[in-house]
């Protein structure tokens, strides 16, 4: 049986269980200390926050997702060749949030600000990242020589209503400044067996340092109910390899929307994992098959 969440965490570091079980501390491996980086002007106004790791050629550039940054994409490209360049999207990080309500191709402006400013020719986008890949797409079909695709969450429709409700809670309770709400959010998004582990709670306080720390604007809020792009079939004109990662079971990024995708992309390859959560159940194969695809 999977034991309950707990928040806060043990003043010794725990984690603790509730019910019978060792009790002594466990400590997770020490997180990285937060990299430098730096705001870049981009041409549409809007400054976004930018890390740059590794060096040399080809340069591949990481877009995040909904309410995630910089630190949940930095993992995939590990075994990546060449330069990284990673971003926090309007409103996420210290990324200026502009007034009025955003889109999707508000999304794919800050994408392609940062690669045009890095040089990248490959691109991976995550979830919100990988929307505003296609919206990108639709109108520069050949702008990258290599893509992927992890867990795309919508297409030419919108998300489902269960997104829409998951980010209004993470709003909400991002803006109490209540860090045991903010953990609950957090938490529902981890496989119950992680939980209470030590790498859960690693990733728990590091979610909740970034989130309580530069917060999540509210013009999120429209994005779920928006679609990408109009009109799939205007991703036919992409001629570029495609890698296309999605897990059976996923509520939040629908399977179905994944084998779509990779119907309209005339190179792609879709994998498909037998059930969600991989970036812990599956975190090494996941690594080796986004570097294996980019350094192909």
């Amino acid at each position: 049986m999977v034991r309950a969440f707990r928040w806060p965490p043990p003043p010794d570091g725990g984690p603790r269980t509730w019910g019978p079980g060792p009790g002594g501390p466990r400590s997770g491996r020490p997180a990285l200390p937060e990299p430098d980086t730096e705001l870049i002007a981009t041409p549409h106004g809007v400054r976004l926050e930018r890390l740059v790791t590794g060096t040399g050629d080809p340069v591949t550039v990481f877009a995040h997702g909904l309410g995630n940054g910089i630190a949940v994409t930095r993992p995939f490209g590990s075994g990546v060749t060449g330069r990284k360049v990673f971003f926090q999207f309007r409103g996420h990080g210290r990324s200026d949030a502009p007034e009025g309500l955003w889109s999707y191709l508000d999304l794919s402006r800050d994408l392609r600000a940062v690669a045009d400013l890095s040089g990248a020719t490959r691109a991976f986008g995550a979830s919100l990242g990988a929307g505003a890949l296609c919206r990108l797409l639709v109108e520069s079909p050949e702008r990258f020589e290599r893509l992927i695709f992890f867990l795309p969450a919508a297409l030419d429709q919108p998300r489902a209503p269960v997104a829409r409700t998951r980010l209004l809670e993470l709003l909400s309770a991002v803006e109490s400044g209540d860090a045991s709400a903010v953990a609950e959010v957090v938490a529902a998004e981890m496989p119950p067996a992680v939980r209470n582990t030590p790498a859960g709670w690693a990733y728990l306080r590091q979610r909740l340092d970034h989130l309580l720390r530069d917060g999540l604007a509210a013009g999120l809020a429209d994005l779920p109910g928006q679609a990408p792009v109009t009109d799939a079939g205007a991703l036919g004109a992409v001629t570029a390899p495609a890698l296309i990662i999605a897990c059976e079971g996923d509520d939040l990024h629908p399977v179905e929307v994944a084998e779509q995708l990779a119907a309209a992309l005339p190179r792609a390859t879709l994998h498909r994992y037998a059930r969600p959560g991989v970036l812990w159940t599956e975190r090494a194969d996941v690594r080796a098959r986004i570097s294996e695809f980019l350094n192909g």
